[in-house]
C-alpha cells in the first residue's frame, strides 16, 4: 500500500513539480551567468535545484567525511555511478563549488545542455589529440580558486548495481594540472532509481568523502596510483553487492 501511494505521489505531484523546478533551474542558470558572476551561478542554482528534489521525493540523505576538505583547494572528485540520483546527491550535498566533466553528448538536452554550457562544465571532446588538449586547457582555466572538478570514471551509470572499471581521464587531468583527487563513495542511488528502473523506490542515500590522494609525480605511474587508490577507496565503502564486478581496477 505505502508502494501505490509513493508511485501515485511521485506522477500525480513529483514529476510534474520536478519539470518545473528543472527548467526554472535552467533558465536561472543560462540568465545569471550571462549576466554575469558565472562562478556563483553557475553552481548555486544547481545546488538548491538537486537538494529541493531530494526533498520533493522525499529522500532522506547522510554525508560522511567532509573533514577532509580544506577551502580554496581545488580538487577533482571522482565518484561510482550508480543511479540518476547521483547527480542530486553530489550536487546538493558535496557543499563544494565545482564543475562537472560530462559527455559532448549532454549538450543536446533541452534546457539542461545549455544551462550546463553556460556555466562553463567541462564538456569531453575525445575526435583527436588537438581537442583532448583543449579540454585540458579548458579545465585548467576553470578550476582556480577553490573550484573543483566531479566526474564518473566508470563512464556510465551501473546496470547492475557493482562497479565497472575506471576510465582514465579524470586521472589524467587530475595529473596534468597536479591536483589531488578525492573518491566519492555513493550508496543508495541504485535502489532509488537504477538505470532500467521507469519508477522511483523510496531508500536513503549516503555520500562519502575520502581523504584527498595527492599526486606523487607525473606520468603514467601517478595516473595509475591515483586510479587504484581511488577505486580501492571507494568500494571499500560500498556493500558486498555492489563492489567491482571486474577482475581490475582500471583500464
Amino acid at each position: 500500500m505505502i508502494r501505490l501511494l509513493y508511485i501515485l505521489y511521485q506522477i500525480c505531484i513529483g514529476l510534474p513539480i520536478f519539470l518545473v523546478i528543472t527548467i526554472l533551474t535552467a533558465l536561472t542558470t543560462m540568465t545569471g551567468c550571462w549576466l554575469g558572476n558565472g562562478h556563483f551561478w553557475g553552481y548555486y542554482p544547481g545546488k538548491i535545484w538537486s537538494k529541493l528534489t531530494c526533498m520533493l521525493f522525499l529522500l532522506p540523505v547522510k554525508v560522511n567525511g567532509r573533514e577532509h576538505l580544506h577551502d580554496k583547494t581545488s580538487y577533482v572528485f571522482v565518484a561510482n555511478h550508480q543511479g540518476a540520483f547521483d547527480i542530486f546527491l553530489i550536487y546538493g550535498f558535496l557543499n563544494r563549488n565545482f564543475k562537472w566533466m560530462m559527455k559532448k553528448s549532454l549538450r543536446k538536452i533541452p534546457f539542461v545542455g545549455k544551462a550546463c554550457e553556460s556555466a562553463d562544465f567541462i564538456f569531453v571532446d575525445k575526435s583527436g589529440p588537438r581537442k583532448i588538449y583543449e579540454t585540458i586547457k579548458h579545465a585548467e582555466k576553470v578550476l582556480q580558486g577553490g573550484t573543483s572538478l566531479v566526474v564518473f570514471p566508470e563512464g556510465a551509470r551501473t546496470f547492475t548495481g557493482r562497479m565497472a572499471r575506471f576510465k582514465k581521464g579524470a586521472f589524467q587531468m587530475a595529473d596534468e594540472l597536479q591536483l589531488p583527487v578525492v573518491p566519492l563513495t555513493i550508496n543508495g542511488s541504485f535502489d532509488i532509481f537504477p538505470r532500467t528502473g521507469k519508477l522511483l523506490s523510496w531508500h536513503r542515500m549516503e555520500l562519502t568523502i575520502h581523504p584527498p590522494i595527492y599526486p606523487n609525480g607525473k606520468g603514467n605511474e601517478n595516473i595509475k596510483t591515483l586510479m587504484e587508490e581511488s577505486y580501492r577507496a571507494i568500494e571499500e565503502s560500498l556493500p558486498e553487492k555492489y563492489r567491482n564486478e571486474a577482475d581490475t581496477s582500471a583500464q
